[in-house]
Parts: structure tokens; sequence; C-alpha cells
């Protein structure tokens, strides 16, 4: 054992230095040096079990304290455990790294790929149209308002009753409350919306003469009437250009990162400096398709929408043909639409009618 080569070396050099200084001291005395060395290198050779085991020990000792970081490296290892969070600490700061390095998109190539993506979407709903039923602008301004918190198909269902009953401005202003809340009740929130829309009545016979005026800011002063409601009914009954912020369109341009707006007003002014305003009602349209159809707020099907390869939202909807097919609504699933008389051109494009209330 290389602690017993150790003690065996050290202690033979030990034990004939002791001789050695014996032998000379009684060599010179009485001079029979030789024959008292041969008997001085007998006790140690005798006495080396004792020694080994005395003298042995405490050097075996060091060398197993010697050799016990050897033996404890193993138990190190928690370093060596926290190397692997290290590295991933490391590439996700290699990953942020390069986020952060990551060119930000200019104002050219931001207006581009709006741009692009509005083309596809015009190819891809050639039949995009507001998907309330109207005859003038007195019924679309009253179904716009009617449209809040609830989908534009229970809106459709309703409308028919009530201007069957009360066609006109003059009408509805002179209305029983109590009976245009029982029509609205199927639209929710109808005690509120009657208010809106018997208020609305009355401010456009008393200031505009029974019509409804083309412009925004008279429009904004009526009861229950917003820029959105407004800006529906300049594009669509007036064709006056103007952008349709709700919440589908909200979700859409944040989506594709068009703007980082929350507030629907800001949002109107950063997506309407991004196309010229001859377009705007058309993109309100497209987008708003998009967002019935495909696009969903919960769980959008990434897997069977065309805009995927331009989308920087790819990934956060189901993801798998198949299954995203399954998440199509209206005329992409093959299902009826939300207009009880809808355009022919959506006809034509394979579109269903909505059932009348009750139907079915």
């Amino acid at each position: 054992m290389p602690g017993e080569k150790a003690v065996e070396t050290t202690g033979g050099a030990a034990g004939e230095k002791a001789s050695g200084e014996q032998s000379g001291g009684r060599g010179a005395a009485d001079g029979s040096a030789p024959a008292k060395k041969a008997a001085a290198r007998k006790p140690p050779v005798k006495k080396s079990p004792a020694t080994e085991t005395a003298a042995g020990e405490a050097p075996a000792r060091k060398a197993s304290v010697k050799k016990a970081p050897a033996k404890q490296a193993p138990g190190r290892t928690a370093p060596a455990k926290k190397a692997p969070a290290k590295r991933v600490a490391g590439e996700k700061s290699a990953t942020a790294a390069k986020a952060v390095v990551r060119k930000p998109e200019s104002r050219t190539a931001l207006v581009r790929r709006a741009r692009r993506i509005d083309r596809e979407l015009a190819e891809i709903y050639p039949y995009a149209h507001p998907e309330l039923d109207f005859v003038d602008p007195f019924q679309l301004l009253v179904a716009t308002v009617l449209s809040a918190q609830t989908t534009d198909l229970r809106v459709n269902q309703t409308t028919p009753g009530l201007f069957a009953k009360y066609p006109t401005p003059e009408d509805l202003a002179a209305a029983d409350p109590e009976e245009v809340e029982e029509i609205l009740r199927p639209t929710g929130f109808f005690r509120a919306k009657t208010k809106s829309v018997i208020g609305l009545s009355k401010a456009l016979v008393e200031e505009f003469g029974g019509e409804v005026p083309g412009r925004l800011e008279d429009l904004v002063k009526l009861p229950g009437v917003g820029r959105k409601t407004a800006f529906v009914v300049l594009g669509n009954a007036f064709g006056r250009p103007g952008i349709t912020v709700d919440t589908h369109f909200q979700r859409l341009v944040r989506r594709w990162q068009w703007t980082e707006q929350t507030e629907p007003d800001k949002i109107e002014a950063e997506i309407a400096a991004l196309f010229p305003k001859s377009e705007w009602t058309m993109l309100s349209h497209h987008v708003i398709f998009h967002g019935r159809r495909i696009c969903h707020a919960r769980k959008p099907a990434c897997g069977a929408c065309p805009l995927a390869p331009l989308c920087p939202a790819y990934g956060e909807g189901e993801t798998d043909p198949e299954k995203a097919k399954k998440l199509l609504k209206y005329e992409k699933g093959g299902f009826p639409g939300q207009r009880l008389n809808p355009p022919q051109s959506y006809l034509d494009a394979g579109g269903k009618p909505a059932p009348p209330l009750g139907a079915g």
C-alpha cells in the first residue's frame, strides 16, 4: 500500500540515522562500531510492526484525508447540477438578447404588411358586408345601437317585429316604452336599449326633421350613438369612409401588431393612418368577417387560416388543420350566416341566410 511504503521508508531512514548517531558515539569509545551497528539495526526491524502501527496510522489518515477530496468529488455535484440551470439561463439570456437585438419593424414595412393582409382578406371575403339587416339609414342606426352586447343574428331576428310596428322615427318616438321593451327583450339590456332607440328617434324628429344626419359630429350627439355606431351608419348607409372599431377589430389588429393601443379612439387613429381613406369601410368589413369566422377570441382556427404565413400570432390557437376546420363559423364552416336577408354576393359564395326568430 502507498501508505505502508511511506511509513517503511520514513521509519528506516529515521532508524538508520538514530543507529548511526549511537554507534558513532560508542565506536569512538570502544572501537566496536561494526558489531554494534548490526545489533542497532535489529531493534527497528523487530519494532517495525509496532512502528508501522503507531507511526503508520497517522500518515495513513493523512493519506485518507488527502484522498477525501477525491472521494468527496462526487458529493460536490451541487455546482454540476446547477450547471444545466446556468446553461438554460444562458440560453434564455441569449434568446432574450436576440429578441432585444431583433430589428424593429419600420413604418414603411408595417404599412406594406398591413396592406398585404388586407389584400389577402379581400380575396378571402370578396362578399364582405355589414351583417345587420336594414333598408334605410334609420333602420341601420337602430339596429347598430341594439347590437351592443349581443350578436348581429339576434338583432336581425328582432328588428323585423320592431320595424313592422314602428317603421319611422316619428312612430318610434311616440311608442309606449313597455311595448318596445317586450319586443327588444331577446337582445338583452332591453330597458337601456329601449330608452336609447326612443330617445334617438325623438332627437331625429326634433333636431333633424325625422332624417338621419350624414355627419359624424351630428350622429354622436344622438342618445346611445358613439363613434363606432356613427361610422357603421356613415360607411354603409351614406358611403362615407369610416373605421368600425368593434371587439373583433380590436383583437385582430393587435394580434397582427398593427397597433399596441387599447382605447378604440386611439386604435382608430393609428389604423386609419396605415390605409387610404377610401379603404376604411371595406377594411372594417374584412377584419370583422375574419374575426367572426376564423380568428376567434378564445380559440383561433390557426391551422385553417389562409393568413397563417403573414400572422405574427400564429400558434395562439389550434394549429392542427383537421381540428381547426371544426372551429370555422358561418359560411366557412358550412353554417347559416347572421343576416336573414344577406346580399346576393354572399349567397353566390355559398352563404346561407339566418333563420327567423324562433325557427328551428
